[in-house]
């Protein structure tokens, strides 16, 4: 039995232990699925001293059909909460299309220019952010100097005339995209009255895609967590207009409370909500992540800056033919998880992430932590960089200032296997960093060597080992083994009844081993 007859038997341990990361039934084995603690686990725990046998179905008695109904009633009323939460935000831009103007402000010189960049690769960012939504179009982009982006017009007076002139030109123009991180509520109202359209920094802009591409309750509620901090410093804006236009009293009627007062209640509300709802998903992922770390199967977290190759480069390491990269920017918003194998037939598990972007708002990466969390429980971090992207190397450092920010364990940042990806597209390419990798996604180009590298480091990271073992075949080792350890080979000798049996076991597991069967021949690979 060699190690072909085994491997399609890891593939599917392999991939149920995926599987159980996502709350599925370990009888429908899925290639991927988003690994959402918002999945309901399959089956109850069972209580201490209810014994084997039939399943435990619950409460046992009258009492039962009682406590299963106010369940269902709690789970329904749970649902009806979690629809308010994930309800549009006014804040958020119209579903309809978008004739956007995009405006970069250059500073020339100062602390804020970064020498990493270029104001012509800026605003091409900014551009590419427009184009992932959909029915959004740029009609201009528009480069204007500037000493101090932070003062109330973001301009000079010179040329702030000159740029409203040119957008006032603009046909048919809907929006302004102001490509910097936050713009406060009066000067938004500034700019607004001055253009007579929507202006949006980078905050709206990116939070817009997240809503758009968030597919499961977690993403969904991280985008309405990250939506508070807009909201509250909008809502100064409006109660300065509503003192304008009414004047007079500013309480509401009956409450002894102003209108800024109640508000600021009604989000402070809502912020908590939406944190508990997150809470209770968190502590789902945690026990689906212990059950998952039953099956000893290795995480590897595939990270790097948005649009680099993630999920290429998984598709490629799995060859999952079911992932469909895209390419624009924070088409992962979903941690999702996929099975594949390393060159020893160990099977191991990719997580593909969020992309990371410049000049992300800091409340923004809060609100995705319980997302980002994953990472850290994970046994390797890949970092995926898009090698041919002329502002690679400010790429690379947003993505290291950002992990390290999540206050991830050291020895998952000293262990982090950098790959250069999307080789093919330069001549010759040799990387300058001593040990990163080379590879394309795309046309398979050195995935081998990046295999054994990602192999070499899940085994010192885990403790796990690889070992031939001599077994006879009328013991139980076999079995043991099979239990407690991947066996991939099996070498049969049938003239004396043994076999040489190839596995991948954990530190602990050969410790047991060792002392059940202390007379078997064991030789390190």
């Amino acid at each position: 039995m060699g190690p072909s007859r085994l491997s399609w038997s890891l593939l599917l341990r392999c991939r149920r232990a995926a599987a159980a990361a996502l709350g599925a039934p370990r009888c429908r084995p899925l290639p991927a699925r988003p690994l959402s603690a918002s999945a309901p686990l399959q089956a109850p725990l069972r209580p201490p001293g209810t014994g084997g046998g039939a399943p435990w179905n619950g409460a046992a008695g009258p009492g039962g059909d009682v406590e299963k109904e106010e369940e269902e009633e709690e789970e329904e009323e749970d649902e009806a909460a979690l629809e308010e939460l994930l309800a549009p935000s006014p804040q958020a831009p119209g579903p309809g299309a978008q004739r956007v103007a995009v405006v970069h402000p250059a500073v020339k010189w100062g602390p804020q220019k970064s020498p990493l960049t270029t104001a012509e690769l800026q605003i091409a960012e900014a551009v590419a952010l427009v184009d992932t939504l959909q029915n959004w179009t740029v009609l201009d982009k528009i480069i204007i100097p500037t000493k101090n982006p932070n003062k109330k017009f973001v301009f000079g007076k010179g040329n702030f005339q000159v740029l409203t002139e040119k957008i006032k030109k603009l046909p048919h123009v809907t929006a302004v995209f102001l490509n910097v991180e936050r713009i406060s509520s009066l000067t938004k109202k500034e700019l607004e009255g001055a253009w007579g359209v929507p202006v949006f920094d980078r905050y709206t802009v990116v939070l817009h895609i997240f809503r758009c591409n968030a597919r499961t309750k977690e993403a969904k509620l991280q985008v309405a967590l990250a939506e508070i901090p807009l909201l509250r410093s909008n809502l100064k804006n409006e109660v300065s207009q509503r003192d304008q236009q009414r004047g007079g009293s500013r309480y509401i009627m009956g409450s002894g409370e102003t209108f800024l007062e109640t508000q600021n209640r009604v989000l402070k509300e809502r912020e908590l909500k939406i944190r508990n709802a997150l809470e209770k998903l968190r502590r789902k992922r945690a026990l689906l992540r212990t059950q998952r770390r039953k099956c000893e199967f290795p995480m590897v977290s595939v990270m790097g800056y948005t649009n680099c190759g993630k999920t290429t480069l998984i598709k490629a390491l799995t060859g999952e033919a079911g992932l469909q990269p895209r390419d624009q920017l924070f088409a992962t918003l979903d941690i999702t998880a996929h099975a594949g194998y390393l060159p020893s037939h160990m099977p191991v598990i990719y997580v593909d992430t969020i992309g990371f972007l410049t000049d992300l708002p800091h409340n923004l990466v809060e609100s995705f932590s319980a997302t980002l969390e994953e990472v850290a429980y994970s046994d390797l971090i890949v970092h995926v960089r898009d090698i041919t992207h002329p502002e690679t190397i400010l790429q690379k450092a947003t993505v290291l200032s950002v992990l390290r920010n999540l206050n991830l364990p050291s020895h998952l940042l000293d262990s982090m296997v950098e790959v250069h990806n999307k080789v093919d597209l330069t001549e010759r390419y040799k990387p300058a960093e001593e040990n990163a990798l080379a590879v394309s996604a795309l046309h398979g180009h050195g995935l081998e060597e990046l295999k054994q590298e990602i192999e070499k480091k899940i085994l010192t990271a885990t403790g796990k080992k690889i070992l031939t073992v001599n077994i006879n075949l009328e013991g139980p080792q076999l079995s043991w083994l099979y239990k407690e350890a991947t066996v991939q080979e099996v070498e049969v000798l049938p003239e004396d009844g043994t076999a040489r049996v190839k596995v991948i076991i954990g530190s602990s597991a050969f410790g047991r081993y060792k002392n059940l069967f202390p007379n078997s021949e064991i030789f390190m690979s």
